[in-house]
C-alpha cells in the first residue's frame, strides 16, 4: 500500500466540499445557516450560536429548542471547561492530539452518568494549559459525585492537590525505583520527609537558573520574526533574545505550533539553503545562527534493534575493547562479531533481536523474551569473553549509573555515560529500546551530542519537553539548558510547565484563547495600558488583545512611579504572562487572591511575599 500511496492525491470532494452532507442535509436554515456550516464553527462560537437559536423560532416551538438547545450547553459547556473550544464538530477525530482525545472522553463519561465504573487516566494533564486545569479538576470531582472511582497517573503538582488520596513510588527510576515511599491524603504527603512530591505540594520551589537582569536580556542581539495570517494565526511580529532561554506559552490551540514550527523554524531552513522564505512569513532577521534543531518527543529509531548504547555511540566502542581481549583474539574475533544485528555472536535464535513473535490465529502477534539469550541478544559464546569483571552481555544489562563504574578505565564510554546521567537517564539500562522511550527521555537522549561544545550558532527548538517528567526531572532539565545556554546556545521552548515556564529569560504568551479565538501575542509593557482582563488566556472568550507584539524595555521609575504596580494581571488564580522578562511578571500580587494563586500555580518565588509588602495593593485583578 506504501508504494500505491504515492500515486494518490486527497482532496476534499467537489459534491459536498468536504462538509460530508448531501445538498438535501445542507437545506436546511436555522437562525440562517445551515448544519454544514454550523459544524464547522468551533465550540465556543458555535455555543454562542445554539444559545440564541430558542428567539429565532416561531413561540410553539421555543420550548422544545430550548430543551434541546439547554441539553447541548450542557455538553458543550464541559468541552469548554477542558479547553476544547477551539474545535469544530466536524474536526477528524483521526487528528486529534492524545491529550485532547483524552479529554473528549472524559467530557464523554459524564455526559452518560455512568456509577461504579473505575476511571484510570494517564497523565491527563499533558498539553493542558494551567487555566484549564481547574476545568478538568471539576469534570473529575463530577465522576466521583456518581459513583465512580477515578484513579490518576500524573506528575502535576496542581493537580495533584486536589486528590483524596495519594499513592507515590520511588524513590528513584529503574531499579531505585518500584517501591511505595508514601501514602496518604494530601496534607500527610506534604509533610512526609521521605515523599519526593512533598516539597512541590507544600510550597513552590526557588528558581533553578540565575535571573537575567533586564537590561541584559538581548546583550546578544535578537532573533526577529514577522508573519502574515495563517491558519487561525493573526499577522505577528516576534523577537526572541539570542542566548537566553523563551517560553512560549498560551492555551490549546492558540498558534505556539504555527508560529515556531511552522514558521520559525521553515524559516531558518531556507534562509540557510538559500530558498525564498515560507509565502506567510513576511521577513526574518536572524544573525548569527546557522543551525536549527528541533528536539521533539519523536521516537528514536523503529526497531528494537536501536538501543541506547548504539544511539549513544558507546557499543561501537564497546565492541573495539572486547575484541582486543585474549579470548577474543583466540577464537579470531573482530569488532564486528560483537555486533547482536550481524556479529558472529549474535543470538540465532531471535537474530540478535532479544524477543521471538508468536503467531496466534485471529489475535495480534504477541512478541516474548527469546527463551535462548533470555533477552541479551547474544549467544552463550560471548559469555565466555569478559573485559573485567563484566561481559558485553552483562554490560548491556547494566543501567547507565552502574556501567559509569564498570566502565571507569574507558574513557570514551565513560564521558558518554557521564553526559546521559546528567540528563537524568542515569535509570536506563544499556540495552534499552529506544522506540519505547517516552518522549521526555527521547528529547534528552537526542540533546546528549549536543552537550559540551560551542553553541554560539545554534537554535534549539523543544516541543513541551516537560511531557510525563516529574518536578525533580523538570530540574534536571533546566540544569540541562543552563548548559546549553553557558555554551552560547539560543532555546525556545513550547510548554505549559509553569515550572519550567517561570526560569525562562523571556515569555511569549499566545492567545487569550484557542482557534479563532488566539493567534495573537498577549500581554504588553509597563510603560503602556495593559490588555483588559477579560483577554487574559484564561478565558477563552476573551476579544482580541491589541497589545503589541513585543514590549520595549521598561522605563525607570520615577519618584510617583516606584511603588506603582506594573500591568500584570491573573484571572481565576492562573496568570496571564505577556511578551516580557519573567522577573517581572512577579512584582506585584493582590494580597486577596495570593490564597488562590498559591493553590492554582507552582511558580511564586518565596521573595514574593516580601514584595507584597513593598507595593500597596492597588489591584488591577
Amino acid at each position: 500500500m506504501k508504494r500505491v500511496a504515492r500515486f494518490l492525491t486527497r482532496r476534499p470532494c467537489p459534491d459536498c466540499a468536504g462538509t460530508r452532507l448531501s445538498p438535501a442535509a445542507r437545506a436546511p436554515r436555522v437562525a440562517g445557516i445551515g448544519l454544514d456550516a454550523a459544524c464547522q464553527m468551533p465550540l465556543i462560537d458555535l455555543a454562542a450560536w445554539v444559545a440564541a437559536v430558542p428567539a429565532t423560532l416561531p413561540p410553539p416551538m421555543r420550548p422544545m429548542a430550548q430543551s434541546i438547545c439547554d441539553a447541548f450547553a450542557a455538553t458543550a459547556r464541559r468541552l469548554l471547561d477542558l479547553g476544547l473550544g477551539y474545535l469544530a464538530l466536524d474536526r477528524a477525530a483521526a487528528t486529534l492530539s492524545t491529550g485532547e482525545r483524552q479529554r473528549m472522553q472524559l467530557a464523554r463519561a459524564v455526559r452518560n452518568r455512568s456509577t461504579g465504573v473505575l476511571y484510570v487516566l494517564d497523565e491527563p494533564s499533558i498539553g493542558l494549559h494551567p487555566a484549564n486545569l481547574v476545568g478538568l479538576s471539576a469534570i473529575l470531582r463530577e465522576l466521583v459525585a456518581d459513583g465512580n472511582t477515578v484513579l490518576l497517573v500524573d506528575h502535576d503538582p496542581t493537580l495533584l492537590r486536589q486528590a483524596d488520596w495519594l499513592i507515590e513510588l520511588g524513590p528513584g527510576a529503574g531499579r531505585d525505583g518500584g517501591r511505595i515511599v508514601a501514602q496518604g491524603p494530601i496534607p500527610r504527603i506534604a509533610a512526609d520527609p521521605a515523599s519526593r512530591i512533598g516539597p512541590f505540594l507544600r510550597a513552590p520551589q526557588p528558581r533553578i537558573r540565575p535571573e537575567t537582569p533586564t537590561a541584559d536580556l538581548f546583550a546578544h542581539g535578537a532573533l526577529t520574526l514577522r508573519t502574515g495570517p495563517i491558519h487561525t494565526v493573526k499577522p505577528l511580529e516576534a523577537r526572541f533574545p539570542k542566548g537566553r532561554l523563551t517560553a512560549v506559552t498560551g492555551p490549546s490551540g492558540s498558534g505556539k505550533t504555527t508560529l515556531v514550527l511552522e514558521s520559525l523554524l521553515p524559516a531558518l531552513a531556507a534562509r540557510r539553503e538559500g530558498r525564498p522564505l515560507p509565502p506567510h512569513v513576511l521577513a526574518l532577521d536572524a544573525p548569527g545562527l546557522s543551525r536549527a534543531t528541533l528536539i521533539d518527543a519523536t521516537p528514536i529509531g523503529l526497531n528494537v534493534r536501536s538501543t541506547l548504547a548504539t544511539y549513544a555511540g558507546i557499543h561501537d566502542e564497546l565492541r573495539r575493547r572486547y575484541a582486543k581481549t585474549p579470548e577474543a583474539k583466540a577464537r579470531r574475533l573482530k569488532a564486528g562479531d560483537f555486533s547482536y544485528n550481524t556479529g558472529r555472536l549474535r543470538c540465532p535464535t531471535c537474530d540478535g533481536t532479544g524477543e521471538i513473535s508468536l503467531d496466534i490465529q485471529f489475535l495480534p502477534d504477541v512478541s516474548i523474551p527469546c527463551p535462548d539469550c533470555h533477552g541479551t541478544r547474544y549467544a552463550p559464546t560471548a559469555d565466555a569473553i569478559p573485559l573485567g569483571a563484566h561481559t558485553l552481555p552483562d554490560l548491556m544489562a547494566l543501567d547507565v549509573r552502574a556501567a559509569l563504574d564498570a566502565c571507569a578505565d574507558i574513557p570514551p564510554v565513560r564521558n558518554r555515560l557521564r553526559t546521559l546521567a546528567d540528563l537524568g537517564l542515569g535509570y536506563l539500562t544499556l540495552g534499552e529500546q529506544t522506540p519505547a522511550l517516552s518522549g521526555g527521555e527521547a528529547q534528552r537522549l537526542k540533546l546528549a551530542e549536543e552537550l559540551g561544545r560551542a553553541q554560539h550558532d545554534a537554535l534549539f527548538v523543544f516541543d513541551e519537553p516537560t511531557i510525563g517528567l516529574h518536578p525533580l526531572d523538570v530540574q534536571t532539565l533546566l540544569r540541562v539548558f543552563q548548559r546549553l545556554l553557558d555554551h552560547g546556545a539560543t532555546l525556545i521552548v513550547i510548554e505549559h510547565d509553569l515550572d519550567l515556564i517561570r526560569n525562562a529569560d523571556w515569555v511569549l504568551d499566545l492567545g487569550p484563547g484557542g482557534g479563532a479565538q488566539g493567534g495573537r501575542i498577549t500581554g504588553c509593557s509597563t510603560s503602556a495600558p495593559a490588555a483588559a482582563p477579560k483577554a487574559a488566556a484564561s478565558s477563552p472568550k476573551a476579544p482580541p488583545s491589541s497589545s503589541p507584539a513585543t514590549p520595549p524595555p521598561p522605563p525607570a521609575p520615577s519618584s510617583a512611579d516606584k511603588r506603582k504596580p506594573p500591568h500584570i494581571y491573573a484571572q481565576g488564580g492562573v496568570f496571564n504572562y505577556p511578551s516580557y522578562p519573567v522577573p517581572n511578571l512577579l512584582k506585584c500580587w493582590d494580597k486577596r487572591k495570593l490564597g488562590d494563586c498559591l493553590s492554582h500555580s507552582q511558580h511564586v518565588i518565596e521573595k514574593s511575599k516580601e514584595i507584597i509588602h513593598a507595593f500597596p495593593c492597588r489591584s488591577r485583578l
